[in-house]
């Protein structure tokens, strides 16, 4: 998710087995990729794709998450790709009911089955995850000798008024994440908890980037919020420089878990260039990349993290989830109540 970290400033081959790539068709020597807008890979990566299957990838960003999966929804009859990336859990499953991905052969990495969705799994395949999880300033909360937050109740505190912002769940794929963590966490009673939120002067924004790098205390900016809506994997990009450790923390008994998922498009013009891109993500020279590039983790368990990542990301031992189903039944219903309880 690097567009994202590159907003801030500060958050900044092949399988080495080789890989084979089927040949083009006659004619299609073209892979459209729709990916969502943090979309980033090493171009030496993706130039040795192209030299060794004989393809020429054009990337197609649509937005977030959201509005890409609407994008294939609404072009599902006449394709804007070959192959998507970036449809996540949160997704996943509005996608796969409007049958807008094909079955496809891609052969999973070790580990990347426990990523792998319920239904539909021979249409879509996990290709990296990530935790949303609160973050806060830990300098801040030192120079004004007040304990930080470290859970989704302590947020609704009155010591904690005015202190946390967050992207909306109509706006942000993370937003949406954070909506679904305290559904989760606090089932039929989760408007209670928004009520007291939002009681609490919590700020809602439109995206990532406005929380973040611009009301966030640590987001590189003027802000003056030191709790914010992030990622686990946000505290390691906060290291000063000559420093060893990072001035912020995921509070990991926040977080919900985002899976990012790529599939072969339904009606796909080039299915054979898709399919050797889909294998691609998934082999273990991508995979290694996923850190520095998007700043999720691989599926792959066997890639090898980055040193600052092994020692700072630290990930949830039980994040929060919810079925797909329940997502896909519940979503527009959760959104609207949310949407009404943030806006009165």
């Amino acid at each position: 998710m690097k567009n994202k970290y590159l907003a801030i400033g500060l958050l900044l081959a092949l399988a080495s087995g080789g890989c084979a790539f089927s040949e083009p068709e006659q004619g299609s020597k073209t892979v459209v990729v729709a990916t969502h807008d943090s979309w980033a890979a090493d171009k030496k990566l993706i130039a040795e794709f192209e030299k060794q299957s004989g393809f020429e990838v054009k990337i197609r960003p649509q937005g977030d998450a959201g509005a890409l999966t609407n994008k294939l929804v609404l072009t599902k009859d006449a394709p804007v790709a070959d192959v998507a990336f970036g449809v996540d859990n949160t997704f996943a499953s509005r996608a796969l009911e409007a049958k807008v991905f094909a079955a496809n052969d891609a052969t999973l990495p070790s580990g990347a089955e426990k990523y792998a969705l319920a239904e539909g799994s021979d249409r879509l395949v996990p290709v990296d995850y990530g935790d949303v999880c609160v973050n806060v300033d830990r300098s801040w909360f030192r120079k004004h000798r007040t304990p930080a937050p470290r859970t989704l109740d302590d947020l609704t505190k009155r010591r904690y008024r005015g202190l946390f912002v967050t992207p909306g769940a109509t706006t942000s794929s993370p937003g949406l994440a954070f909506l679904l963590t305290t559904i989760a966490a606090k089932g039929d009673a989760w408007p209670d908890y928004w009520k007291a939120l939002m009681k609490n002067d919590t700020k809602v924004v439109a995206g990532w980037t406005d929380a973040y790098a611009v009301d966030f205390t640590a987001g590189g900016g003027d802000g003056d919020r030191p709790i914010v809506l992030s990622y686990a994997s946000s505290p390691p990009f906060t290291i000063p420089e000559g420093k060893t450790k990072p001035t912020t923390r995921a509070l990991l008994d926040t977080c919900f878990r985002q899976v990012e998922y790529a599939g072969v498009l339904a009606g796909a013009k080039n299915p054979k260039g898709a399919e050797a891109f889909l294998q691609f993500l998934l082999d273990k020279d991508f995979q290694a990349q996923l850190p520095e590039q998007m700043y999720v983790f691989p599926v792959d368990a066997g890639v090898e993290l980055p040193e600052m990542w092994a020692a700072w990301a630290e990930l949830p031992s039980d994040p929060y989830t919810l079925p797909a189903a329940e997502i896909a039944k519940n979503r527009a219903g959760w959104v609207r109540q949310w949407r009404d309880l943030t806006s009165s």
